[in-house]
Parts: C-alpha cells; sequence; structure tokens
C-alpha cells in the first residue's frame, strides 16, 4: 500500500469527494485534493533501503464553514498514525467562494524485498 491509497481509503468516512492532483469533474460545495509533495529513502541496511516515507498535502476546498471537517480529517489521520508535518489555512479563494485549508501528512512504509 502507499500513501495516497491508505488516505484515500481512511478519508471515505467523512463523505467529501477525494481526488488526486487535481478535481477533475464540477466541484462540488465540498472536496478534497490529495497532492504528492515527496518521497525519500528513510532508512538503510546493509547498503539497501528499507523504509520509503511519503509526504501528501491534503487540501480541504470549502464553501462552508471548514472548522469541522478540518478536525474530522486530522482525527482520523492521527488514528491512523500519520505525521502531521504542517497545517495551515491557505485564504479564501475570491474567484470561486472556496476557504482552502491544508493538511501535509508523512508515513514510512517498509519496502518488502521480493
Amino acid at each position: 500500500m502507499d500513501i495516497l491509497e491508505e488516505l484515500s481509503n481512511i478519508l471515505k468516512e467523512i463523505d467529501i469527494p477525494i481526488e488526486t492532483g487535481v478535481f477533475t469533474n464540477t466541484p462540488p460545495k465540498q472536496y478534497l485534493v490529495l497532492t504528492p509533495i515527496a518521497e525519500w529513502g528513510a532508512f538503510y541496511a546493509d547498503n539497501r533501503e528499507k523504509i520509503n516515507r511519503q509526504e501528501v498535502r491534503i487540501s480541504l476546498f470549502s464553501k462552508f464553514n471548514y472548522i469541522k471537517p478540518k478536525n474530522e480529517i486530522i482525527q482520523l489521520l492521527k488514528e491512523a498514525d500519520f505525521s502531521l508535518s504542517d497545517r495551515r489555512y491557505i485564504g479564501r479563494e475570491d474567484d470561486t467562494g472556496y476557504y482552502h485549508f491544508a493538511i501535509d501528512v508523512t508515513k514510512d512504509y517498509l519496502i518488502e524485498e521480493e
């Protein structure tokens, strides 16, 4: 499993539409976009990468008050052992009317040897 797949599965619980990279259809009043930020080897042994650390930005776009869904997302992430590396209000987009809140998360994945 990778971070995008795991996040998609976890965030389905809050019933907000999710897409990766960009929301391709007509956006609803509230939606999430997952954007991969980085991926790197976090632990090596015997000159081999053993752990792959992945980082993703979760962008919450909402035409409503975003506080409740933001808190629900953060709680789900903590319960699933994600590290929250950044949380910030990006702003209100005047042209669309969406509030934008971003949560950056990281998680380590063991690399399976074949």
